[in-house]
């Protein structure tokens, strides 16, 4: 039976940040003059240790969380992370391991992931001009360095692999049609992604969003599209292929277009709280009652629980005045 919410969305995606932690400071999630070399992220003792990540999956899987993601922070700098995956590869109920990183420890972890079984892999490349992607992330990496990671995980056979591409007016939006034609040239599967207000530290405004019709309509003028249904109710990108057969794009219009009726994602952050949405502005904490010696039944009645009362819908809600200064979670923290 699904758990569902006041709005009969199921549960049907566990997002799990595995650190708070990155080696990149995107201007868009973790600031360099917010999150800088004095930043005091969580300390060891109080994240969840693989064995605990394993054992909370087990239990929201049975709840209806099918599909799982390792998120973030950046996944790859939590040491021995394919022993983490290799854990949930083997838990029932789980369908598909996924993870989302900015591919720059990729050429030394993309083999020992896929033996573990993980199955497919989100890379984060916001364009292809070194200069922007520098100052986009906070001067940590160029795009030869991603660009590595993204061929490691090809050969070792992850494929299709998805780019994401958050999408700011006036920094690198100007590169969106060499983002398209890289991916197409290379079977990849572009994600463009509306500029979020996620979090409270990006400087989000309305004006700095490129909306996911004018990203279109500029590919679309240089590469025609045209648009295809949904892989699934809950898939969260809008989805277009190109017509001479040159492969498929997405798009994530969590401003302009919203999905929120659809949105299946449960989300687990670095210290052990579920949060609903990732506009959250508070979280429930698992790791408490599971230190304490909470049964399986347990911790799975706080989740049905939680999941049962869930109301979120920040995206529709986001230009009315309940929604205005909102305090919300930041995204390095409980994922994209």
């Amino acid at each position: 039976m699904d758990t569902l919410d006041q709005f009969n969305r199921p549960l049907r995606d566990l997002r799990i940040s595995v650190t708070d932690r990155c080696n990149f400071r995107c201007t868009y999630c973790m600031p360099a003059e917010i999150f800088g070399e004095k930043y005091q992220f969580l300390q060891k003792q109080k994240i969840l240790t693989f064995e605990e990540i394993t054992r909370l999956t087990r239990i929201i899987a049975g709840l209806g969380a099918v599909k799982i993601r390792l998120t973030g922070g950046e996944p790859l700098v939590r040491q021995s992370l394919e022993t983490l995956v290799a854990g949930l590869s083997q838990t029932a109920g789980v369908a598909d391991i996924a993870m989302t990183t900015n591919a720059f420890l990729l050429p030394e972890k993309a083999a020992l992931l896929k033996q573990a079984g993980l199955q497919r892999i989100t890379v984060s490349l916001d364009t292809l001009d070194d200069a922007i992607f520098q100052q986009m992330n906070g001067g940590r990496s160029d795009v030869a360095s991603v660009l590595r990671g993204i061929q490691a995980a090809v050969d070792v056979g992850f494929a299709p692999i998805k780019i994401n591409c958050v999408v700011q007016r006036g920094v690198n939006d100007a590169t969106l049609v060499d983002m398209a034609r890289y991916c197409r040239e290379n079977g990849h599967i572009l994600r463009l992604i509306e500029y979020m207000d996620v979090g409270t530290r990006n400087g989000w405004e309305m004006a700095h969003v490129v909306s996911a019709r004018e990203m279109l309509e500029r590919i679309h003028a240089v590469f025609p599209l045209e648009r295809v249904a949904r892989n699934y109710a809950e898939e969260t990108a809008l989805r277009f292929r190109y017509l001479d057969g040159g492969g498929e794009l997405g798009v994530i219009a969590s401003v302009t277009q919203p999905f929120c009726r659809n949105c299946s994602r449960l989300r687990l952050s670095p210290e052990g709280s579920i949060y609903t949405c990732l506009f959250a502005t508070q979280g429930t904490d698992l790791k408490t009652p599971l230190r304490d010696g909470a049964t399986d039944a347990e911790l799975a009645d706080i989740v049905r629980g939680v999941w049962h009362e869930r109301t979120d819908r920040y995206s529709e809600e986001r230009t009315t005045e309940s929604a205005a200064g909102r305090e919300k979670i930041e995204m390095y923290y409980i994922g994209g």
